[in-house]
């Protein structure tokens, strides 16, 4: 039978799909629910509000090893790192699917620690563990995310075959849209895109 590999895949932002090296020998999935204190003056113990529940939380630790192959094991950790940085499509940091078999967890990196315990004779690190806590992120924040990252000026790089209404379509949800793109960009022939070609997308209302 063939090892199934864990993958993190954005799902919202610019395309990446993340292969584990090591499967994590365990996975930690945490419930919990939301409360509030309510201040009385007087009480020793303030009433509790409940403010919601079902929040989700994925945590693991992932390992990884290049000391056969003789290179930095930083240019894999860096990578899951690196989903906690900014995306320049969403301005936020991107929304990911982890994958494992028949388990998959939406949701955000929100905290991701390094560990590195062997070297190269250079100094370089060759083998560390990541231990990382996704955030569930629902699929009502993931539609109202979507919604939201057409509200922000980004950049769209033009790959062949686009079309400006094609890409209204996906930064706006609306074909119709393409009319700012255009303006934005100087344009005045509408098909005249190159494949490269670095567009400004418009917020719009």
């Amino acid at each position: 039978m063939r090892l199934e590999k864990a993958t993190i895949q954005k799902i919202l932002g610019i395309p990446e799909t993340i292969e584990v090296l090591f499967n994590p020998n365990e996975y930690r999935l945490s419930v919990s629910n939301q409360f509030a204190e309510i201040a009385i003056p007087g009480l020793e113990a303030p009433p509790i509000q409940y403010v919601r529940g079902n929040i989700r939380t994925l945590s693991m630790q992932l390992f990884f090893d290049t000391y056969e192959q003789g290179s930095d094991v930083r240019e894999h950790t860096g990578r899951i790192a690196g989903l906690l940085d900014t995306d320049p499509e969403l301005h936020a940091p991107p929304v990911c699917l982890f994958s494992w078999g028949t388990f998959n967890f939406q949701g955000v990196l929100e905290r991701a620690e390094q560990r590195f315990t062997l070297f190269l004779p250079s100094g370089i690190p060759a083998r560390a563990t990541v231990d990382v806590t996704f955030k569930e992120f629902s699929d009502t924040g993931l539609r109202m995310a979507k919604h939201r990252s057409a509200n922000f000026d980004k950049r769209y790089t033009v790959r062949r075959g686009d079309t400006l209404a094609g890409i209204a379509g996906k930064e706006y949800g609306d074909p119709k849209n393409w009319r700012p793109i255009a303006e934005a960009n100087g344009m005045d022939d509408p098909l005249a895109l190159q494949p490269g070609q670095v567009l400004s997308i418009p917020a719009i209302e």
